[in-house]
């Protein structure tokens, strides 16, 4: 071999080898980085979903310049369960936070979450506002601030202040995960000057269209919840401009989501639409395809799987869900999903109520494991037990609502085992088609996708011995721990993360 050819080889050699390590470097300025932002008890009221009294410029252009999902949906319509399934990307049945963690139900030991995944993958990762989710050592990010509720929604500007200091302070590709707590009651008409023109009940034509009633008084509450939205827009706004100005925006996946329904009778807590369809809207800006609309059916067990795919991270097999990432190339895509699936146990003992669900395009099959029982969610919002439920839906307002509202309000207050509606000509779900023999195929064919998923994802409570075991531990603690007193006990503790994971 002469001299030349020797050189060129060397050459070529030491080529390949400062390009393999480059590529390493590059990978990680290369891999975008990751921007969730989750508000908390809001559906998908933003002006770019239709809603004109609503005033969401930032939200807004976020669709413009992405994606929006008309039909985004979580699979249990309270805090904890909702968040849990975005940190595992399993069903709360599946990873065991199946109620909210200041009432101390908790996941189940060696489940793997988020960050891990993540820091596995050469990400540095972060998250500002309330984890709420137990335990939170299982949930380890490099990075957190503000960790309170913050349901006095004080000193907004300082979430997109700590934002930039997590950003600016990585040199990897991140994932930040920023909370607002705008639509959770208390429901607060101003705060601090935000949002900068406040809406009055007078201000509307009627309230949510879901409620069904309408009162001067649910007006106001509306008013006050559409104020949330043009508040928490103005701190999505804040955010944006901090990203931009850290001059990572262009290699930045931004995505938006409610992590469920608004806390108004047949909302939050309910296995209905306004309970489980949220706001979703993701921007590439390394995509061409830009204010597009899609229709196919997602889910926030969608989340882990996508963020995976972006960090180009091994996939486990055990994740029921999928990556939506190609749904952002246009309205054209098609994930090929038939159903969406959700569950919910009441989030804590008072309020257990299990029941599943399951919805195609059209119609959507509920079944109340515990019907011939009075649903107590009814009367917590009735009564308006605690601040929490003071916009609930009232006697006296109902009187005054159309007979298929009211008799919308007793299939809840008393549900039968199954509830089928057809979303299509029925969006708000008013009237029950299970005991109608026009549609019983549709009912038997909704059914056995519901138990087949029961099955598929070993959903303990369709085990009728686990079942029967669980509703004797809630009667139980409501015997021995009266008005939730068990969440001020320093050594309570669950037993069904014991017997639920048993065969």
């Amino acid at each position: 071999m002469n001299t030349s050819v020797m050189t060129i080889l060397i050459l070529s050699f030491f080529s390949l080898f400062i390009s393999g390590c480059k590529s390493a470097e590059e990978l990680n300025r290369q891999r975008p980085n990751i921007l969730l932002i989750v508000s908390e008890d809001n559906g998908p009221d933003l002006g770019c979903y239709g809603v004109k009294e609503v005033s969401t410029p930032n939200l807004d252009g976020l669709a413009k310049e992405g994606v929006l999902f008309e039909r985004a949906f979580v699979p249990y319509s309270v805090c904890s369960p909702s968040r849990a399934v975005i940190f595992t990307g399993l069903y709360p049945h599946q990873n065991g936070q199946i109620g909210l963690a200041t009432h101390k139900f908790k996941m189940y030991d060696s489940i793997k979450t988020l960050p891990k995944y993540l820091n596995e993958a050469g990400y540095s990762t972060g998250i500002i506002g309330k984890l709420h989710v137990n335990p939170e050592k299982e949930i380890p990010f490099d990075f957190s601030a503000i960790p309170g509720s913050n349901f006095g929604k004080k000193n907004l500007k300082e979430y997109a202040e700590e934002a930039f200091d997590f950003i600016m302070g990585s040199d990897n590709p991140f994932f930040l995960m920023v909370n607002y707590p705008d639509a959770h009651f208390p429901l607060q008409k101003q705060v601090e000057g935000m949002p900068k023109d406040p809406l009055d009940g007078s201000d509307l034509n009627a309230s949510l269209p879901f409620i069904g009633a309408d009162s001067e008084r649910l007006r106001e509450f509306t008013a006050n919840y559409y104020n949330s939205m043009n508040r928490l827009d103005e701190s999505v706004g804040m955010l944006l401009q901090k990203l931009k100005a850290s001059g990572k925006a262009e290699n930045t996946i931004i995505i938006y989501l409610g992590d469920h329904g608004a806390q108004f009778s047949r909302g939050k807590c309910s296995n209905y639409e306004a309970g489980l369809r949220v706001p979703l809207i993701i921007k590439d800006p390394n995509l061409e395809a830009k204010n597009v609309r899609q229709m196919e059916l997602v889910n926030t067990i969608d989340l882990l799987p996508t963020f995976l795919d972006i960090a180009e991270a091994d996939f486990p097999k055990n994740l029921p869900g999928m990556s939506i990432l190609p749904l952002l190339n246009g309205a054209h895509v098609k994930n090929n999903r038939k159903y969406i699936f959700a569950g919910g146990n009441g989030s804590t003992s008072l309020l257990y109520y299990p029941r599943r669900s399951v919805r195609d395009d059209r119609y959507k099959l509920i079944l109340n494991m515990l019907h011939g029982k009075e649903n107590p969610h009814y009367a917590f919002y009735e009564t308006h037990i605690n601040g929490h439920f003071n916009a609930g839906t009232e006697e006296k307002e109902l009187k005054s609502a159309s007979p298929e509202v009211i008799n919308a309000y007793g299939t809840w207050r008393n549900p039968p085992k199954y509830e089928l509606y057809d979303l299509q000509n029925d969006p708000y779900e008013f009237n029950n088609l299970a005991g109608d023999s026009e549609f019983q195929d549709i009912l038997y064919r909704l059914k056995s996708a519901l138990e087949d998923w029961q099955q598929e994802t070993k959903d303990p409570l369709a085990d009728p011995l686990k079942f029967k075991r669980f509703n004797k531990e809630i009667d139980s603690i409501n015997k021995h721990f009266p008005n939730h007193s068990y969440s001020r006990n320093k050594n309570f503790k669950w037993r069904y993360p014991g017997y639920f994971n048993s065969n």
